[in-house]
Order: structure tokens, then C-alpha cells, then sequence
């Protein structure tokens, strides 16, 4: 098969054959049909993230069809259209995995970062970390779900329930899905942007938000909370201005700049800062479930495997509207 693989940190994907991997007991062999490329894989290749397993082939919004079987895998059949998500394995034993959250299990394995992923033609998989993807959406629409849908949804759900009024910081793959399903949920969507990127702005319009400014800008009125997807710690002080006592700032990304010093008044009144850390598989069934209904439509600019280098450059230097997505 052909793969993108990371070789070293800082360096370019190298486009390179490999022998079909073929799946051991629990497993599935999958075709990838469709991989988005997240800013969680910029952070790999960077080398923001540093307990990656290399080489290591990244990718962790994977759709592709089961081509084979490993032994003992119940609930799957050949030829069936499945989703491949960021976590690939967890332990099952630890305190966290116990009390069901296996988000933050101690031994987890991350597809793309400690699993080979999706930037290849094939890939193989933990069947009990795979989900079926019914549905009319294209496999390349699908694939910003498996990870920039579910965070976003896993942030959504941490701002509250009786959360209004939510501003978003940073409007591209996870935000504009994040923004329909909040319209969907009657709430109103402020949206934050690079200073001076209109096109962003307008985007976030299209998408149903009622006001869109640059970051550095008040919000026409207080916010219930706010989802900071941009990894930029200077926006956690601006979140924390814009929304109202009790408010609560969602830090959405696997990684973010050194957050500044900040005057103690602009936290207080309960307001609260919180993380999300990767996902749980109800979180992706619950998604899942939900966002057909909606239904969630995602923006998507395709690009051949072997440019996935030039998807990762358009990613980081902010020249997509929407999400990437790579089609072997």
C-alpha cells in the first residue's frame, strides 16, 4: 500500500510503500476511502505533541470499508462503511476507564499518533473503537466527523446545557459543525476570528451564527459560555472577558500557546476554565446519532494522499474554509 508517514518531527511526509497490514485477532483491515486532516496532526508533525510513535503514519478522521476480518470481531461484516477516530484503544482497567472515562485513561492508544492512522490506502483498526457510518453524507463529508465533530461535540456538551448564548473562537473544521448543531439546539453562536479574516467571518455566517467579529472585538452581549478551538492561549483572558458570571471558557484543542498572566477579576464571579481531553465512545455514538438528524453538512476540500504535505501547509497557514481531507 502507499502511505504518508512521519519519519521525524518538523520534517515533510514521505510518501513511501508498504506491505498491506493485515488485522490480528479484535482487528479490522479497512480501505481508506476519506481521512480529514486535523490540527491535532499539525501538532504531531510540529512536534507540539511529543510521544508519538515513529514512524507513525497520522490520520485519525478515517472512513474506508472493511475489507478483513481479524478473529473474534462481532457486529462487523466485509464491506461495511465505518468511521476511525482519534482514540484507537484504551485499557479497560484503569480508574478512569472504570468510571467511564476512558478519555482519560492512562495507557491509551491514539490512531495517527501511537497507531498508524489514516494517511494511507489501508489501515487496521480495534473493531471495538470503529463505528458504522450509515447515512446519505459522502465519505469525504463524513470524515471531519470522527474527530472535529466529536470534540466539537464533547466541547458543546461542556458548556452546558442552559447555555444561550456561546461564543467560538477559531471558526473552521470543528467550528462549523459545532455552530450547526448549536443552531440546531436553538442556541445563538458568536463567532470569533483572526483579526481582519472576513472570509472566516462570512463563513461563520453562512453557518447560522448571529454575529462574527475579530477575536480582539466584545461580543454585542454577555455570553453563557465560550469554546476556544484556536491554540492560542491569548484568547483564553479575551473568552473569559466575553462571557458572563458563572460563564464557562471550553479550551477545545489537544494543544494550546502559553496562556498569559491575567487580573484575578475577570475569573471571578464562578467563572470556570475547563479542557476537554480526546473522547469516549458514547461520545461518538451519541454524535453519531444526532448528527444525520440535524443533518450536519461539513465543507470539504479534497486533496490527493500524496499531497497531504500541501493539506497540512493550507491548514496551518489558514487558507481552508472548512476541513481538508485527504482520498487515496
Amino acid at each position: 500500500m502507499k502511505a504518508m508517514v512521519l519519519e521525524k518531527p518538523g520534517q515533510p511526509l514521505q510518501l513511501v510503500e508498504r506491505p498491506d497490514p493485515l488485522p490480528g485477532p479484535g482487528q479490522v483491515q479497512v480501505a481508506v476511502s476519506a481521512c480529514g486532516v486535523c490540527r491535532t496532526d499539525l501538532h504531531v508533525v510540529d512536534g507540539d505533541l511529543n510521544e508519538a510513535r515513529l514512524p507513525i503514519i497520522p490520520g485519525h478522521e478515517i472512513v474506508g470499508k472493511i475489507t478483513a476480518l481479524g478473529d473474534g470481531v462481532d457486529g462487523f461484516d466485509i464491506g461495511e462503511r465505518v468511521g476511525i477516530p482519534w482514540l484507537g484503544y484504551s485499557c479497560g482497567c484503569c480508574r478512569y476507564c472504570v468510571s467511564g472515562d476512558e478519555n482519560l485513561c492512562d495507557e491509551p492508544g491514539f490512531t495517527g499518533y501511537q497507531i498508524d492512522g489514516g494517511y494511507a490506502e489501508l489501515t487496521v483498526a480495534d473493531a471495538r473503537y470503529c463505528f458504522a457510518l450509515p447515512g446519505p453524507q459522502s465519505d469525504a463529508e463524513s470524515a471531519p466527523w470522527l474527530c472535529a465533530g466529536l470534540i466539537g461535540y464533547r466541547s458543546l456538551m461542556m458548556a452546558g446545557e442552559d447555555c444561550q448564548r456561546l461564543g467560538i473562537y477559531g471558526f473552521g473544521a470543528a467550528a462549523h459543525i459545532v455552530a450547526q448543531i448549536a443552531r440546531y439546539q436553538q442556541r445563538e453562536v458568536y463567532a470569533f476570528t483572526s483579526p481582519g479574516d472576513t472570509a472566516a467571518q462570512a463563513f461563520a455566517l453562512e453557518m447560522g451564527a448571529l454575529w462574527a467579529g475579530d477575536s480582539n472585538q466584545t461580543p454585542p452581549c454577555d455570553l453563557d459560555a465560550a469554546i476556544i478551538f484556536a491554540p492560542v492561549g491569548s484568547l483564553v483572558p479575551a473568552a473569559l472577558r466575553a462571557v458572563r458570571k458563572g460563564g464557562i471558557v471550553v479550551c477545545g484543542g489537544i494543544h494550546m500557546s502559553e496562556i498569559p498572566s491575567f487580573p484575578y477579576h475577570i475569573l471571578w464571579g464562578e467563572r470556570m476554565i475547563r479542557s476537554v481531553a480526546n473522547l469516549t465512545r458514547q461520545d461518538a455514538l451519541d454524535f453519531l446519532t444526532l448528527a444525520p438528524q440535524i443533518p450536519v453538512r461539513t465543507r470539504v476540500e479534497e486533496f490527493p494522499l500524496h499531497q497531504a504535505n500541501e493539506a497540512l501547509h493550507a491548514l496551518r497557514s489558514g487558507n481552508l474554509t472548512g476541513a481538508a481531507v485527504l482520498r487515496p
